[in-house]
């Protein structure tokens, strides 16, 4: 049976402004629906889409809790990148055509989570 997936993304806001926006990704009706748990190496880590027929559209990336080692999100290795949050989820939407992208940790993670959607 096909995995169907749905994202998005709520901002609420409270203080001096009050607003709550909900933002709506298009849905996936061949996702991947894959949750992996991954060790990262000190260095440069190259992931991959899975494959099989699937085509993910996102990526979410979860570091463990407590972490405080550096992550850098890059397309290629070399590339200067973006310095991730230690702990924080971060999602990226991925283009039709994506197969891998380098995320560079400044020692060994274990457990990170990726879910593919």
């Amino acid at each position: 049976m096909a995995t169907t997936a749905s994202r998005s993304t709520t901002i609420t806001l409270t203080g001096d402004v009050i607003a709550t926006e909900i933002l709506y990704a298009a849905g996936n009706p061949t996702s991947p629906g894959q949750l992996q748990i991954t060790n990262l190496a000190s260095g440069a880590n190259t992931l991959t889409a899975p494959t099989s027929g699937t085509t993910p559209v996102a990526l979410t990336i979860i570091p463990p809790a407590g972490n405080a080692t550096a992550l850098t999100l890059k397309g290629v290795t070399g590339d200067t990148g973006v310095v991730m949050h230690l702990t924080d989820p971060t999602t990226i939407a991925l283009a039709a055509s994506f197969t891998s992208l380098c995320l560079t940790a400044g020692g060994a993670i274990t457990g990170v989570r990726l879910i593919w959607n």
